[in-house]
């Protein structure tokens, strides 16, 4: 795992430890060898505003961006992605995710919640992203939000998608 923290506003958060036990969880979960390659990188709204608009031509800031490093989606809605093929060595390369402070603390604390704990739900789902899963299609959505919650619960943190 590589972290490149581009906005120092990131430094009160241990993003090396968080996104380590986030991306374990998930790759523990969906059993894939954790010997995976992610490129992380930490910004603010004005960074991720600038990717957003090269590669998806919305040119406004979101929480998390992925790109995968290949096309692992599955055939069908709601079906399960293409495992990634570890290389010869047994690593894996997943691909790089962007994730904006910004963002991040605005949602947070709108939804009255610890930004560490968004930030964790947030890896987990670009990290998903990484792996083929999407929420495009209300089937894919329920497939990946129901990954997210189990994972979540398996580090004691609480379903984001529940209404309080």
């Amino acid at each position: 795992m590589d972290i490149d923290i581009d906005d120092p506003r990131w430094a009160a958060l241990d993003m090396e430890a968080l996104c380590e036990r986030a991306i374990r969880t998930t790759l523990n979960r969906l059993t894939l060898p954790l010997d995976a390659e992610i490129s992380i990188l930490a910004c603010d709204d004005a960074r991720i505003a600038a990717l957003n608009a090269e590669f998806r031509a919305k040119a406004r800031p979101t929480n998390v961006l992925s790109w995968p490093s290949e096309e692992r989606a599955a055939m069908s809605a709601g079906g399960q992605p293409r495992p990634p093929e570890p290389d010869p060595g047994g690593m894996i390369e997943l691909g790089d995710i962007a994730i904006s402070y910004d963002t991040c603390a605005a949602e947070a604390r709108a939804a009255g919640k610890d930004i560490a704990e968004h930030v964790t739900h947030l890896i987990i789902h670009g990290t998903l992203h990484l792996l083929g899963y999407d929420h495009e299609t209300e089937q894919d959505a329920a497939l990946m939000e129901g990954l997210e919650v189990e994972i979540l619960g398996k580090l004691g943190l609480d379903d984001p998608y529940r209404e309080s």
